[in-house]
């Protein structure tokens, strides 16, 4: 089981931004590869801070996790997981100041090590019925994606000497400063074109469709957004490639509604069977079922089977269906009904006679949210 990733970093969920900030810094320093040479559980640990502080310092990732914990990037290399140190220093490398350089181990990056472009990120919508919520689901989706085209092949940046940024120093009233900025010939690659076929663009990429296997977990929500790492633009030269962020839409059911993790079901009845009881098949997610009513059921009863709803993505059991009773009244009698129903009108079996287990309209609305 993962570690929860406020115990990573040692914080309260109530951490604000910039004390997530301050308990990775501390982290990142203390189990920093430099400071650490050739230990396997300090590298782990750098590793295991980056992905929790790449989570918990975005807000929408943040609330995501905090809602649905790491089920909520889980599947198909969803959410913050499998960070390598190209990835942590390449986003994270402003966090570590000037203290360390860079991790040659791993290509080096702060110290004058190869910077690793990352490919652009894609965004698609994927479309799910409930049933494919409820059981999860692996989607083969085409993609069109940038791609090094066959035949690309790269050199040194003679700007800034494959170093992938340039320094500059200047005279100020406080002395010669240096700075350093991301080389603009390469865009911090540390490599340009050397030769490209004549239908590649001018990173040498060419545009190409590729099918993309997603495994989608299953109790996902409408407007969660999963990550297939990878999957995205590549990136020219020795780049690593962007991401797809797919977005969930869940789709209408024709006769199930959804709130949260439980299913509602309208089930309506004739008068006869409300009175005399019946069977009655209805749908859930896995499938048909047949339930009981019994006799003398009163519309408005709400039948509850357990476990029959979505499973939480948490992996905290599954939600209910609450199927709701509703007694049809018929509106056009024949004259035979007619004078039947006028004769029950005092009958004392068809006078009302709510007993204490019949609950009000506001009391089963309560019982249904406690």
């Amino acid at each position: 089981m993962k570690e929860d990733y406020y115990d990573i970093l040692g914080i309260s969920k109530n951490a604000t931004a910039a004390e997530i900030k301050k308990a990775y810094r501390k982290k990142a320093i203390e189990y920093h590869p430099d400071k650490n040479p050739g230990d396997p559980k300090a590298e782990e640990m750098f590793k295991k801070s980056a992905e929790a502080y790449e989570v918990l310092s975005d807000p929408d990732k943040k609330a995501r996790y905090d809602q649905y914990g790491h089920q909520a990037f889980e599947g198909g290399g969803f959410g913050g997981g499998g960070m390598n140190m190209d990835d942590i220093f390449s986003q994270f490398g402003d966090i570590f100041g000037g203290g360390f350089g860079g991790f040659s181990g791993f290509g080096g990056f702060g110290g004058g090590g190869q910077h690793r472009v990352k490919g652009s990120n894609l965004r698609i919508r994927v479309k799910l019925t409930l049933e494919e919520i409820a059981n999860g689901v692996e989607k083969k989706i085409k993609v069109k994606r940038k791609k090094q085209a066959p035949g690309t092949t790269y050199k040194t940046c003679t700007t800034c000497n494959g170093r992938g940024q340039v320094t500059k120093i200047q005279n100020t009233i406080l002395g010669r400063m240096q700075t350093s900025a991301t080389c603009g010939t390469c865009r911090g690659a540390g490599q340009i074109i050397d030769q490209k076929p004549a239908n590649a663009d001018a990173d040498g990429m060419l545009q190409a469709e590729e099918t993309v296997s997603i495994k989608i977990p299953a109790g996902v929500v409408d407007g969660m957004q999963l990550k297939v790492t990878g999957k995205g633009n590549e990136a020219p030269g020795n780049g690593v490639a962007g991401d797809l962020l797919v977005a969930i839409e869940e789709l209408p059911h024709s006769s199930l509604q959804r709130e949260g993790d439980n299913l509602h079901y309208d089930l309506y009845i004739s008068f006869s069977e409300a009175a005399l009881g019946t069977s009655k098949e209805i749908d859930t997610v896995s499938g048909k079922v047949r339930i009981k009513i019994d006799s003398g059921t009163q519309s408005g009863k709400i039948l509850r089977l357990r476990s029959k709803g979505i499973p939480s993505i948490n992996g905290y059991g599954a939600g209910d269906l609450l199927v709701h009773i509703n007694v049809w009244t018929p509106k056009n009698l024949t004259k035979e009904q007619r004078d039947f129903f006028e004769k029950m009108k005092d009958d004392e079996h068809f006078v009302p006679k709510p007993e204490k287990e019949d609950k009000s309209f506001f009391e089963k609305v309560k019982d249904m949210f406690s």
